[in-house]
């Protein structure tokens, strides 16, 4: 555990360090407009988080103590390929949530 000292010495440094590097971003950049080239490079921000965030439970779930899962990665081959062919991300969420609980049933 962490002494409260300490707690209340972090929790303003990090609130400040964020404040800046959004500050840095927005404030700096805010009313202008940005290049083309990173235009375009922030397009693909939310395709480079979600497979970020998904991966860790996918390969290393804490369901299973951290080993990989042939319903987990069913689940996401199933969610990648619904998502590739019809383009529709609530209808690849479902098809992976339904195959995560079908696949969950059977093994």
């Amino acid at each position: 555990m962490i002494d409260r000292t300490t707690l209340y010495i972090v929790i303003p440094v990090l609130a400040l360090g964020t404040y800046l590097i959004r500050f840095s971003f927005l404030g700096t950049l805010g009313n202008r407009p940005l290049p083309a080239w990173l235009t375009r490079a922030l397009k693909f921000t939310a395709v480079a988080i979600l497979p970020a965030l998904v991966a860790p439970g996918v390969f290393w779930p804490a369901a299973t103590g951290g080993q990989t899962d042939p319903a987990r990665l069913t689940a996401a081959v199933v969610t990648l390929a619904v998502g590739v062919l019809t383009k529709n991300t609530l209808t690849a969420i479902l098809a992976g949530a339904a195959a995560l609980y079908g696949m969950i049933a059977i093994v």
